[in-house]
């Protein structure tokens, strides 16, 4: 069986967040408070949420002993989460996102590709291969940098994604 390489899972999570972060950049500031309904994310809790999740991963996947049931969602963001309580500031979660991703990016190195090979408990108790579950890690950064398309719609803006694709 061939594994993916750990050179190449990086780069795919570094294509990810930096389509993220080109989704968040596309959106203006005073539009960072939106959220298409009440109980969605803000553009701002979205940045924050895929930073947390971000840093959850690669401190996970890194430790040894990782195990994704071993405390609630709420007790990994606590543990590696970036805690700014209710911040708007588009400059400053920009900076947070490359920021954790470099950090984790390095952790995940230093962790090596020996350990990304062994496997860890799921969120749904089920083991895997902790490369494996990083794809789940980069595909839940892919999935948020959708909604940012769909908010930028909303707002009236065309997506980064699809100005690159036309050329814009």
């Amino acid at each position: 069986m061939t594994r993916l390489p750990l050179a190449e899972l990086l780069d795919g999570w570094r294509y990810a967040r930096e389509g993220v972060i080109d989704e968040l950049d596309n959106i203006p500031a005073e539009f960072w408070t939106f959220r298409p309904t009440p109980v969605m994310r803000s553009v701002a809790e979205l940045a924050q949420h895929i930073n947390d999740s971000g840093r959850m991963m690669s401190g996970e996947l890194s430790r040894p002993d990782g195990d994704f049931t071993r405390q609630d969602f709420d007790d990994f963001v606590q543990e590696y989460g970036d805690v700014y309580p209710d911040d708007t500031d588009k400059a400053a979660l920009i900076e947070r996102l490359r920021r954790s991703h470099a950090e984790g990016d390095a952790t995940l190195r230093e962790a090596g590709a020996e350990l990304l090979s062994l496997p860890i408990v799921q969120f749904n108790g089920t083991p895997a291969t902790r490369a494996s579950w990083m794809t789940h890690g980069i595909a839940h950064e892919e999935y948020h940098r959708g909604q940012l398309a769909v908010y930028a719609r909303l707002l009236g803006l065309v997506p980064k994604l699809t100005q690159l694709i036309q050329g814009g």
